[in-house]
């Protein structure tokens, strides 16, 4: 029997340590001291166990912009980061608007083997707004494209968005909304607040995302269709999700790393790192997000992961890209914002980093509990890591993180993806499944 043995490790960091023996892709027993047989072998001294991580919220850059992420650059990020399938967004170049885009994405994410790669495809034609793309055709391809989003751009047309829904409601897929109502961005480039007003730079108000959440929370009642806010940022979205879970209506909503941990007293350096799409808000957005999170108001967390070259940062604040990166970083920033505080426990992290965004798009394999027969999708841990954050040493192709020489506790020590060792010790496997 050949396989793989997790010795001594703690499944949501609770109880005492235990083994977890995986063979042919699933976990085949959990228990003291089993027998290793000659199965590899992964020392995890107690350290915390969790299902593998999903990401609803990736950008890979490929095809297009290779020079920033690759699927396999950004893939190595995941799995370093304790991903175990990541959600790629479609504004690429091409545009993945049609089935030849999504399902080279996802052959291109299976070749490169260390996680899996899931196309979301483009609500609108080139992201434009004005027309549907052949959403159906993409759901039906290779793919099997479950989510559709114009992400980096908002569907802003309402009768666009209702028929959108309405078609997604058909073909039982997710519409992913990026809140922006455009009239009221014009130019902006940080949090409408007084620190945008002292800095001189243009501000981005409350109200756009806010109006969008409103507007399409109804308009998802109406079509009977699921609706997913993307990125959620202010105090006033987390009262909007609030009053529409109530009434029944079927939206979901993610928050990011940097959303919960950073505020828009950053931008005082005006250092474009910080410049992200929706803005970093003020510290008492950040609060009520993390709040919202605690308590099942906002669903999941997923990490925008938007690499930028170096001249589309290093330029002035307001000419510069928006977008930060996060694969690497998002488990030790919930572990600093939830689980310090004691906002959420380990079973809680398995939550919003796993189940939910597994169950929001319908992953059978993902997400899945820590059981005997279940998938061997796994995520190790080891709470009490410190380490500093260093762009440079970061597996993807560009460095802009605003978490440049941050320390942070709690690092991903392993990841497993149906079985097979994906990243060990800050080191990436390769295809064949060596370091």
């Amino acid at each position: 029997m050949s396989g793989l043995l997790i010795r001594g490790a703690r499944p949501y960091g609770e109880g005492e340590p235990v083994d977890v023996l995986i063979v042919d892709g699933e976990i085949r027993e959990i228990g003291a001291d089993l027998d290793a047989g000659d199965a590899e072998i992964v020392a995890a001294q107690g350290q915390v166990l969790l299902p593998g991580f999903v990401d609803l919220h990736t950008h890979l850059r490929e095809p297009g912009r290779e020079d920033t992420e690759t699927i396999e650059t950004g893939s190595a990020a995941a799995a370093l980061g304790g991903y175990t399938a990541v959600f790629a967004m479609a504004n690429t170049d091409p545009v993945a608007d049609s089935v030849v885009v999504t399902d080279h994405v996802f052959r291109r994410g299976r070749e490169v083997g260390l996680v899996d790669v899931h196309p979301v495809g483009a609500v609108t034609v080139g992201l434009r707004g004005e027309r549907l793309a052949e959403m159906g055709t993409m759901a039906a391809g290779e793919a099997g494209v479950r989510v559709f989003s114009d992400d980096g751009n908002c569907v802003a047309d309402p009768l666009i968005m209702r028929r959108a829904l309405e078609y997604a409601h058909s073909l039982g897929v997710l519409i992913a909304q990026h809140a922006e109502e455009p009239r009221l961005t014009v130019g902006a480039v940080a949090h409408e607040g007084p620190n945008a007003a002292r800095l001189g730079l243009a501000g981005w108000p409350r109200a756009a995302e806010e109006s969008i959440v409103a507007r399409d929370a109804l308009l998802a009642r109406d079509a009977g269709a699921r609706v997913h806010i993307c990125h959620a940022s202010t105090a006033g979205t987390v009262e909007l999700l609030k009053w529409a879970k109530a009434q029944g209506i079927a939206i979901t909503a993610e928050v990011t790393p940097h959303h919960l941990l950073l505020d828009d007293s950053r931008l005082a350096t005006y250092d474009a790192v910080n410049k992200v799409n929706p803005p970093l808000r003020e510290a008492s957005d950040a609060a009520a997000l993390r709040q919202a999170l605690a308590d099942g108001v906002i669903d999941c967390v997923a990490t925008d992961h938007a690499p930028h070259a170096e001249q589309d940062k290093c330029c002035e604040f307001a000419a510069a890209r928006p977008g930060m990166l996060g694969l690497e970083t998002a488990l030790a920033i919930v572990a600093q914002t939830m689980v310090a505080p004691g906002l959420l426990d380990w079973r809680g992290v398995a939550r919003v980093l796993s189940e939910n965004p597994a169950r929001i798009v319908g992953l059978d394999d993902q997400g899945r509990p820590i059981a005997v027969g279940e998938p061997a999708n796994l995520t190790l841990v080891d709470p009490d890591a410190e380490w500093t954050v260093r762009g440079r040493e970061l597996a993807s192709i560009a460095q802009n993180t605003p978490f440049e020489e941050m320390t942070f506790r709690a690092r991903v020590t392993a990841t497993v993806l149906r079985g097979r060792i994906t990243a060990r010790d800050g080191a990436v496997a390769v295809r064949a499944g060596g370091f």
